[in-house]
């Protein structure tokens, strides 16, 4: 399983990385970068990644972490999510029915949604599958002028960042962010000061997938329930019309037989 490794420490917020991901996912750059101004987090459905400041001259990586147990999948009511044999959190947008369970389901709040189109989808970073699956670099690795993420074996990441903070303890904070939060992820953070700022904080280290299952097993007799009931309501809210038509006309019929009795 593959994943991504930053070291905040490198990063000097030159956002080539961020251009890349524009260009390779054929985004709206005019927009991209409107939405990096408005956007609370910088992400939009014609951005994908973006790199936020968190210190005076530190910067951080946001973008779907690709978890390693997704609660968005598990969310998922048509199977239109699923996880690469690679590691990579595929959406398929044919599938997708825009129910937008998967948005709330995510723990980092990364999916967008595209509300400004007439057939939205929901969008987000795909990891570079089509490039991942044949061995090549993601597009935001491959632009990073400084080094600061870089593409492998998850497994052997996580031995290279330990490597680097326990190397340098006066350096380095010694955690690996993604390495265990919501059951671990494929985005994976070193850092010289606490990320709590970029939505890694008090995250806990099982996998959240539990939470959502039992509510979406429920969803399909939810929905037949609440279907029943209006279909049941509509009956009796036309019955009750019908009948007061055939009052009404009951009354009329009446009123025109006394009016011709009195005559």
């Amino acid at each position: 399983m593959v994943a991504v490794l930053m070291d905040i420490t490198k990063c000097t917020g030159c956002e080539k990385c961020v251009l890349a991901c524009i260009e390779k996912n054929n985004l709206n750059l005019e927009k991209s970068y409107f939405d990096r101004i408005t956007a609370r987090d910088g992400l939009s459905s014609d951005r994908f990644l973006s790199i936020n400041k968190i210190d005076k001259d530190r910067f951080a990586r946001l973008s779907c972490m690709h978890c390693l147990d997704p609660a968005c999948i598990s969310a998922c009511l048509v199977g239109g999510i699923t996880k690469s044999p690679k590691g990579a959190v595929i959406y398929d947008p044919d599938k997708c029915i825009g129910c937008r369970y998967c948005m709330l389901a995510c723990p980092f709040h990364i999916p967008r949604y595209e509300w400004n189109v007439t057939k939205p989808f929901m969008k987000k970073c795909n990891l570079c599958y089509d490039r991942i699956k044949d061995d090549e670099l993601p597009a935001c690795v491959e632009a990073c002028p400084n080094k600061a993420i870089v593409f492998g074996d998850r497994n052997k990441l996580l031995k290279q960042a330990h490597r680097t903070i326990n190397s340098k303890p006066e350096k380095y904070l010694q955690h690996v962010w993604g390495e265990k939060e919501y059951g671990g992820t494929s985005i994976l953070c070193i850092s010289d000061i606490d990320l709590a700022k970029t939505g890694w904080s008090d995250k806990p280290v099982t996998p959240i997938p539990h939470l959502t299952e039992p509510l979406i097993e429920k969803t399909p007799v939810i929905g037949l329930t609440v279907g029943g009931f209006l279909v049941g309501l509509n009956w009796i809210i036309r019955r009750r019309m019908e009948f007061s038509g055939q009052n009404g006309e009951t009354k009329n019929q009446t009123k025109k037989e006394d009016g011709q009795g009195d005559a």
